[in-house]
């Protein structure tokens, strides 16, 4: 008989790689920005806009390095989560790093509508004592590599 910590540690697992995955894919849109500040910095948007229209600079460069620096770090802090939420199933898959889990299933809860719902079910069933005796290694099944 399989143990229903078992599957719902592999299922969880499962899911942390497919919303990480997500997660890498939706941390790229700030590079919009990031390529509309260099553009503003750079001159080329005002270029783009006025087409020939002599009304001097429509954007300060000041705008376009906020936007460069904005991008820029919700770029990283997105990417970071989601690389975050990867290395988090492959540590519950391999029964390990019960700490760093658990706190990566409190960030999750921040990202609706997934993350929160991947979070809220990763902190239940990690804060059964019978998933915690599996990080522990003192379970029956445990996986090794």
């Amino acid at each position: 008989m399989v143990d229903p910590d078992e599957e719902n540690l592999k299922l969880i697992s499962i899911f942390h790689y497919v919303v990480g995955g997500l997660g890498v894919l939706f941390a790229c849109l700030p590079l919009i920005h990031l390529t509309v500040g260099l553009m503003i910095v750079t001159g080329r948007f005002n270029q783009m806009i006025q087409q020939g229209r002599p009304h001097g600079d429509l954007f300060p460069e000041a705008f376009g390095w906020l936007f460069v620096v904005l991008g820029g770090v919700f770029f990283l802090v997105g990417q970071s989560v989601a690389v975050s939420m990867i290395v988090t199933g492959r540590f519950i898959a391999l029964r390990k790093n019960y700490t760093f889990a658990f706190v990566i299933a409190c960030v999750e809860c921040l990202f609706i509508p997934f993350g929160t719902a991947l979070g809220v079910f990763t902190l239940i069933t990690l804060s059964r004592d019978s998933v915690k005796a599996l990080f522990n290694g003192n379970g029956s099944n445990q996986i090794s590599h």
